[in-house]
């Protein structure tokens, strides 16, 4: 099938909003059929997230209260690209802030629309190596506390749903893909 036949062609653009992390505006579209629709869309920074893995297997956790759910979530470090940031350097500073960790080898393996039904945020995932532990620099308004947890029992937790963050489970399953050649993973022990 030819993609082409699906796009929806911009007729008029509203901003709504503009806020400290994203943008709000409605679009106006021509749909495929020649129908017109609306869509809200959310424009927000590329971001980053960090799979922290120790050099005995264990995955670098934040655990912080989320005010849209109203919940306490267990998530790997992440964060917006500043201006001008590029995705790697972003994800050395936000693991360090969060976390107190920096990395010796810090690797891209990913990328994803975290809500591509009304946001075009994308999120560039990395797997973090050879990490040495410091004092953690969070944002003044971030209030985290760190969790080690081995690799196995992370996945075991992703499975049973006790993790719901979805870019905390796109980078566990990356994980789990990668197994092989993770220190501490029960694949990497035969």
């Amino acid at each position: 099938m030819d993609d082409n036949i699906l796009f929806e062609q911009v007729k008029s653009t509203s901003p709504i909003f503009a806020g400290k992390i994203l943008k709000l505006r409605v679009d106006t579209v021509k749909l495929p059929n020649g129908r017109e629709a609306t869509r809200e869309v959310i424009e927000h920074a590329p971001a980053v997230a960090i799979v922290p893995i120790t050099d005995d297997g264990q995955v670098v956790f934040v655990r912080q209260y989320r005010y849209p759910v109203g919940e306490v979530l267990l998530e790997v470090p992440a964060g917006k690209l500043d201006d001008g940031e590029l995705p790697h350097e972003c994800a050395s500073r936000e693991l360090e802030e969060e976390t107190g960790f920096t990395a010796r080898s810090m690797e891209e393996v990913g990328a994803f629309y975290t809500t591509p039904g009304f946001s075009n945020e994308l999120m560039h995932l990395f797997i973090a190596r050879g990490l040495s532990r410091h004092a953690p620099r969070p944002d003044e308004d971030e209030f985290i506390s760190t969790e080690l947890i081995p690799i196995e029992r992370a996945l075991d937790m992703a499975k049973s749903g006790q993790i719901r963050d979805a870019k905390t489970l796109a980078g566990l399953l990356m994980l789990g893909c990668m197994r092989d050649h993770v220190p501490g993973s029960a694949q990497n022990q035969r």
